[in-house]
């Protein structure tokens, strides 16, 4: 069956509301061999970064708009939107390639409509964990051909989690830390428990100052009062800043608010979870002893 009638079969199963037979759209990833020299589709800016650390940024033929480091892979790709609002058409467009991406990324129909048109489809966990950043890296390493890179990755990667658990367990604060990562409608959308924020503030030896609910929500003034976080940390991204924030009455009312304990971090390194992580979770570990060492509460 050729690629084109695969394509209309597809387009005419998505319009007559079938569901298309996704059989091996997530292969094994010792099979990829066949697909070695397959231009690939790269969709989570982890995925990116990982596909460029073992030395495969070449086979990159598009990214989404989470893929932003390093900038050598992803400049003058074809960029595909964003990795939950993918386009079907932009993809196939761009000639034979193969999908790898994160889990959650979709909508669910664009991806089935890919598999039955004959395009692979790899998904690649998303847990925000070293355990699962680790098992990332092996899984794109054993689809992009690349194993031995992605054990030498796999091992550099070890080392700083464990570098950084040292240095952590010498540590007695545990600074109480307010994850924003954006505002919505005026009010903050805060981390909570199970979202890569968390688990970035338990890697860096600080405390969630929220609790009670799961990934992302905003917080009412109520709330982020009672929260007292010691310190305020934000996804940096144009039209969010420390004095956006600050402007706030109920993050001003905060011991955050008070020292002017208030940050931005670089989001894709910090909740991305992909080679960067111990980096990342140490740098945030230096930002909150700059902004608390000595400062008034």
């Amino acid at each position: 069956m050729t690629r084109s009638l695969r394509l209309a079969i597809a387009l005419v199963a998505l319009l007559a509301g079938a569901t298309p037979d996704l059989a091996g759209a997530t292969p094994d990833p010792a099979a990829a061999v066949d697909l070695a020299d397959t231009p690939i589709v790269s969709v989570g800016g982890a995925v990116t970064e990982i596909i460029a650390s073992l030395g495969a940024a070449d086979r990159i033929r598009a990214v989404d708009t989470t893929s932003t480091h390093p900038a050598a892979a992803v400049a003058g790709r074809p960029n595909v939107g964003y990795m939950r609002q993918l386009s079907a058409e932009g993809i196939l467009a761009l000639g034979p390639v193969r999908v790898i991406a994160v889990e959650g990324a979709g909508p669910p129909d664009v991806l089935k409509l890919l598999a039955e048109a004959g395009v692979r489809i790899d998904r690649v966990t998303d847990e925000p964990s070293p355990a699962g950043l680790l098992a990332k890296v092996r899984t794109i390493s054993a689809l992009v051909g690349r194993k031995a890179e992605g054990e030498a990755l796999a091992a550099e990667i070890e080392a700083g989690f464990a570098a950084l658990a040292q240095d952590r367990a010498t540590r007695t604060a545990h600074p109480r830390v307010l994850f924003v990562i954006a505002l919505q409608n005026g009010r903050p959308m805060a981390a909570g428990a199970k979202s890569a924020a968390a688990a970035m503030m338990g890697l860096a030896g600080a405390d969630n100052a929220v609790s009670g609910f799961d990934g992302y929500k905003p917080l009412s003034d109520e709330a982020i009062v009672a929260a007292a976080p010691d310190a305020v940390v934000f996804m940096d991204r144009p039209g969010l800043t420390a004095a956006d924030l600050l402007a706030l009455p109920a993050i001003a009312a905060t011991p955050a608010g008070r020292r002017h304990a208030v940050f931005g971090m670089d989001g894709l390194a910090l909740l991305g979870f992909g080679p960067r992580a111990p980096a990342a979770a140490r740098d945030l570990m230096a930002a909150l002893d700059r902004h608390l060492a000595g400062a008034p509460k």
